[in-house]
């Protein structure tokens, strides 16, 4: 079965009116409301694709009376016109969330959570892939540049001419072409923070600079 029949079952399931339940009777009555209203025309999405929960109504009055009541729980829904209907719609996890739980779907509201948890952790862990690929390739592609650089000093035979600190980092780019600026100041003799590895690299970039002109 689908999320939305296993919700709408769990709520059939419930009793209409709890008369031990410590909730206020506006509050049951305005949940019976919502509650009713979704069994009859509502329908949510399975939450391991897209987020979202709607529900049809034939008359605009009807429709903005359950987004009245939503808003007095500050659960926030949309209002829009569908094929001469009106339809209140959710596509926020949380505010979904929030809405399972005022209509007492604790199961489905339970199970939507733990299907949120893992959809957001394993869209933050593919971020932190794509950002961790992404500065790799910057690297790379400075590293690059940095030992063309280089080779191009020796082809014309100006290395030995280079400062100490300078055929330093050179040797050092050249054998970890792959290090970040500041795992390579780290692995000099005497180590370097990155901006110094920065603009010790920026000197042979201008010494390569003017030999190719």
């Amino acid at each position: 079965m689908s999320f939305s029949t296993d919700l709408k079952e769990e709520l059939l399931n419930q009793k209409v009116w709890d008369a031990k339940s410590s909730m206020k009777q506006s509050e049951q009555i305005d949940r019976i409301c919502v509650r009713e209203a979704f069994i009859k025309t509502g329908f949510i999405n399975n939450p391991n694709k897209d987020y979202h929960l709607e529900i049809l109504f034939k008359t605009q009055d009807k429709a903005e009376e359950i987004i009245e009541i939503l808003n007095r729980y500050y659960i926030n829904a949309k209002i829009i016109t569908k094929n001469k209907s009106y339809m209140i719609y959710i596509k926020d996890g949380e505010e979904i969330s929030k809405f399972l739980a005022f209509i007492g779907a604790n199961a489905a509201m339970l199970k939507f959570e733990e299907i949120r948890v893992i959809k957001e952790t394993k869209n933050n862990i593919n971020r932190l892939v794509n950002c961790e690929t992404a500065n790799l390739n910057k690297t790379v592609n400075a590293s690059v540049m940095q030992i063309e650089d280089i080779k191009l000093i020796r082809r014309l035979k100006k290395f030995d001419d280079l400062p100490k600190g300078l055929k330093e980092i050179a040797q050092a780019r050249e054998e970890n072409p792959e290090l970040t600026l500041e795992e390579l100041g780290l692995s000099l003799t005497t180590p370097i923070g990155k901006s110094g590895v920065n603009h010790r690299l920026k000197k042979l970039h201008e010494i390569a600079e003017s030999l190719r002109k």
